[in-house]
């Protein structure tokens, strides 16, 4: 089995069904502009207050949404695992950056969702295209060098 293929193509399916639901949220979700977490004082406690907020309580589709982006960090942690041994340093440094541009997303979604910045979510768009082109790049890779048997 050619683990970083199945793993890159897994990553990237899952950044398209996290991109629908965005696309859902932004059209249709009205965030409420007071929630734990909104305005806060302190970044990181407002972001660990506002994650928790949106998927215990928040709008579905956003509780989707967030949900999902954290999946997909556990994902791309799964991504490096299975690039790390196969000899090449491209497919590492690759799943590193997507992993690096999804914990970036995800911080700047908090940032939207907490302080309702226009730019967190162009951010946040900017940094979903640039994982979904590292780990793309991984299956050409992985389909191009697959595993010895």
């Amino acid at each position: 089995m050619n683990r970083p293929l199945v793993v890159n193509l897994a990553v990237c399916a899952l950044l398209v069904v996290e991109y629908l639901l965005g696309m859902v949220v932004n059209t249709y979700v009205v965030l409420p502009a007071r929630h734990p977490g909104a305005a806060a004082g302190n970044y990181f406690s407002g972001v660990a207050a506002g994650l928790g907020w949106v998927i215990t309580s928040g709008p579905g589709w956003a509780a989707a949404h967030a949900a999902l982006g954290l999946a997909l960090i556990v994902a791309a942690l799964a991504a490096i695992v299975a690039t790390w041994r196969r000899g090449s340093r491209v497919g590492p440094v690759l799943s590193v950056v997507g992993a690096l541009a999804i914990v970036g997303a995800g911080f700047n979604g908090a940032s939207f969702l907490n302080y309702g910045h226009a730019f967190s979510s162009l951010i946040m768009a900017g940094l979903w295209l640039l994982a979904l082109a590292c780990y793309l790049t991984g299956v050409v890779l992985a389909v191009r060098r697959p595993e010895p048997g």
